[in-house]
Formats: structure tokens, C-alpha cells, sequence
């Protein structure tokens, strides 16, 4: 690990390159804040596979992609003389003395579920309208109920227990098989919903991240299923051509191997 000098010597090596580039390269000459969007959330999905996967030599190099991304686009603001690195990281420095007044000032909180209740008190004091203005509407569905329930429970609109998060997971389940029933699909599509909100709730009370979790499953299905796969082609057969009997077979022999 290097030293402070040796960290700003690198990040100073970066912003040198990022102006050869910019100057030189007819590539990073043609981007715009618009055409670095989509690369960038690509980028920072790539870093959480690498998470995920705790591969940290991977999460290293997405990190500098990202970072990579954090100066471009501050290059460009520059060259629009909105602003550059220096006002980016100053203004993230000040917010962060600010909405630590536990740290820098005279504030005493008792854990971290205090600090979360202050920050969203600093933030409608900072003249936020709400909340939950500060939920990405282009964030997932899933990610973005999460990001929902953590807003309101920083206010104290939260369940008190576990237990009854629970019960609300099975009551909105109960809605659900009676909409089924009737057979209106815009109902259920409502109806089901409320379930993956009443459920992502629960998972917030578990301590368990609902994106994580799933992503998991995704992966766990993901390597059962290739391994059906491969068992089919040892015996010279498409997928599809085995009859569910030996699809389920194949599947347990998979499960078993996890």
C-alpha cells in the first residue's frame, strides 16, 4: 500500500493522462456526459459482480474504471467551465462534514441506526422536499423499494418488530391468491408487488440484502442448471430432448454437488 504522497502522485498521473487523452485521442475527444452514462452504469454493475464474487483483484480494476469514469466527467465539466475535480471533491468533503455533525460538531448519537435518523433530518433542513427525494427514479425496481423502506424507517415510519413485517408478508400473499382467483391480471400484477415490497421489507429487518440474496439464488440456478446441461450433452442429447423425470434427477445430483 502506498504512501499519501504516493496516493496523489497516482491520482495526479491520472488527471494528466486524462488530459493527453482528451487532447489527443479522437475517441475520448467525441464523449460527452451523455454518451459516458450507459458505460458508466455498466461499470458499475461489473463492480458489484465483482463484490459479489469477493474477487478483489476484479474489484480493484472496476474501481478504476470507475474512478476513470469520476474524472471524465469532470474533464468535461471543466472544458464547460461548470467545474473540475477539485469542486467535485470539495463539494463531497463539505457534505460530508455536514451531515457529520456527530464527528465535527457537537452532536452525540448513540449507534448507527442515530446517525441514519440525523442525516435525513440534515437533508430536509438542507430544503429537500421529501424523503425520498433522493431515490434514483432509474434505480431498479428492486434496489429502488429498498432504497424506499431504508428513507422512511431514518423518520421512524417502520414496523416495530420482525414478526409483524412477517405477517404482512403472508396478508399481501393472502391478496394475492384471491386476486388470483378472480383472474384480473392487472390486480395480481398490483397484488404481486406488494408481496416483493412486503417481502423486501422483511429481508431489511433479517439484515439480509434483498438484491444480494437474490443475485445469489441467480447464480446458484444459473450453475444447477448448466450442469443439467452438461449431463445432457455427455449423453449426446439436447436439454430439451430429457422428460422432466430426468431433468429433476439431473437437478438434485446438482443440488447435492452445491
Amino acid at each position: 500500500m502506498g504512501s499519501r504522497t504516493a496516493q496523489l502522485q497516482a491520482f495526479e498521473r491520472l488527471l494528466d493522462i486524462m488530459d493527453e487523452l482528451r487532447e489527443k485521442c479522437p475517441w475520448d475527444r467525441k464523449q460527452t456526459f451523455e454518451t459516458l452514462r450507459h458505460l458508466t452504469i455498466e461499470e458499475t454493475y461489473e463492480l458489484g459482480d465483482a463484490i459479489l464474487d469477493n474477487d478483489l483483484e476484479e474489484i480493484k480494476k472496476e474501481l478504476g474504471d470507475l474512478l476513470l469514469h469520476i474524472i471524465f466527467y469532470s474533464k468535461i465539466g471543466s472544458e464547460n467551465k461548470s467545474f473540475d475535480i477539485a469542486d467535485v471533491a470539495n463539494q463531497i468533503a463539505d457534505k460530508l462534514i455536514h451531515r457529520h455533525p456527530h464527528i465535527y460538531g457537537e452532536t452525540n448519537v448513540e449507534d448507527a441506526e442515530q446517525v441514519v435518523k440525523n442525516w435525513e433530518d440534515i437533508k430536509l433542513n438542507e430544503g429537500k422536499k421529501s424523503v425520498l427525494e433522493g431515490v434514483p427514479k432509474s434505480l431498479p425496481a428492486l434496489v429502488k423499494a429498498s432504497r424506499i423502506q431504508d428513507k422512511v424507517s431514518g423518520v421512524g415510519f417502520d414496523w416495530d418488530k420482525k414478526e409483524s413485517v412477517l405477517e404482512k408478508v403472508k396478508e399481501e400473499l393472502d391478496e394475492l391468491s384471491a386476486e388470483i382467483d378472480v383472474g384480473d391480471s392487472n390486480k395480481m400484477e398490483l397484488e404481486l408487488g406488494d408481496v416483493i415490497f412486503s417481502l423486501v421489507n422483511y429481508a431489511r429487518f433479517l439484515k439480509v440484502n434483498p438484491e444480494n440474496a437474490l443475485e445469489r439464488t441467480n447464480k446458484k440456478f444459473i450453475r444447477r442448471f448448466e450442469y443439467v446441461e452438461e449431463k445432457a450433452k455427455e449423453s449426446q442429447r439436447k436439454i430439451s430432448d430429457l422428460s422432466i423425470e430426468e431433468m429433476e434427477v439431473l437437478w438434485q445430483e446438482a443440488k447435492k454437488k452445491d
